[in-house]
């Protein structure tokens, strides 16, 4: 099963939870399943996501989409995020 590793930097995870949780339909539509949202234990804005990926085209699409770039910019992501396709 493949994998989708997400690091990145939010201006406020109080201000981004809330907006990333609103955008669970799209990530539902791309075949990724949540296992873990961690913060940097120095930095409580700097996260890191570990998706499940169904689909690893599916998954790739979505993340080069528009519509998550657009979100992550309303969200208060401040950095362009790391994104890793992994394989166990």
């Amino acid at each position: 099963m493949p994998f989708m590793l997400v690091r990145s930097k939010v201006r406020d995870f109080k201000t981004w939870k809330p907006a990333y949780d609103a955008h669970l339909a799209a990530r539902d539509d791309a075949g990724l399943t949540e296992q873990f949202l961690l913060r940097n234990a120095d930095d409580a804005n700097e996260i890191i996501i570990l998706f499940e990926v169904q689909d690893l085209n599916r998954a790739k699409t979505f993340a080069a989409s528009a519509d998550l770039r657009e979100r992550m910019q309303e969200s208060g992501v401040v950095d362009k995020p790391d994104i890793y396709f992994l394989n166990r």
